[in-house]
C-alpha cells in the first residue's frame, strides 16, 4: 500500500512529486490521496535531504509543473509555507494579468532555460516571497501594493535558505537578487 511505502521513508513523497514532474506522469488517483494525508510526516526529514529533493524538483524545464505539484500534494505547505502563502495572495490585473503571486511563480518558472544557473530558479522562486505580508490595497484606487516587498523578502528568502542548509555563497547570491529584482 502506497501509505506502507511512505511510511518507511517519508522522503518518498517529495520523491513521488519530483519524478512525477520530472517525467510527466500522472501519480495514481489512490497514491496521491496518501501523499495528501501524510503531507504532515515530510516534517520528520532533515533539511538537507528535502532541499536536495527540492533542487531537483525546481530544475528547469519542469520547474513550474513541480510547484503546482507541490501545492496539490499539500507537501508546498510543509516544506516551504512561505512559498504556499502566496498561492492565495492577489495582485492588481493591470499589472498581473496572470492573477495571483503563485500564478505568476509558476509562469517564471516555466521560462527558465534549461541551462539555468542552479541559483535562478531559487531566485524566481523567491523573489516576491514577502508579497503576502506586505500586501495592501489603496482605499481610493483599489489598487494592490507590496511596498518594501523586496527587502522584507531578502530577509525571508535569507531565513527559508539557511533553514534548508543551502550553501552560503549561493544563499549571498539568491538574496542579493532578490533584494534588487525591482531595479532595472
Amino acid at each position: 500500500a502506497p501509505e506502507e511505502r511512505f511510511g518507511e521513508d517519508h522522503l518518498r513523497m517529495l520523491r513521488a512529486v519530483r519524478l512525477a514532474a520530472q517525467i510527466y506522469f500522472q501519480i495514481d488517483p489512490g497514491t496521491f490521496a496518501a501523499l495528501q494525508a501524510n503531507a504532515t510526516k515530510i516534517r520528520g526529514i532533515s533539511a538537507e535531504r528535502i532541499r536536495e529533493e527540492l533542487v531537483k524538483l525546481f530544475s528547469p524545464p519542469h520547474a513550474g509543473r513541480g510547484l503546482e505539484l507541490l501545492r496539490d500534494s499539500g507537501l508546498l505547505a510543509e516544506v516551504l509555507p512561505e512559498i504556499a502563502a502566496t498561492v492565495n495572495c492577489q495582485q492588481s490585473p493591470n499589472y498581473h494579468p496572470e492573477g495571483s503571486v503563485f500564478n505568476h511563480l509558476v509562469l517564471m518558472l516555466n521560462q527558465l532555460p534549461a541551462n539555468a544557473d542552479p541559483s535562478l530558479p531559487w531566485a524566481v522562486l523567491l523573489h516576491d516571497v514577502a508579497k503576502p505580508v506586505t500586501a495592501s490595497t489603496d482605499p481610493q484606487t483599489g489598487s494592490i501594493h507590496f511596498y518594501g516587498h523586496e527587502r522584507v523578502g531578502a530577509e525571508m528568502a535569507l531565513a527559508l535558505l539557511e533553514r534548508l542548509k543551502f550553501p552560503r555563497k549561493q544563499i549571498d547570491d539568491i538574496v542579493q537578487t532578490v533584494l534588487f529584482h525591482m531595479q532595472f
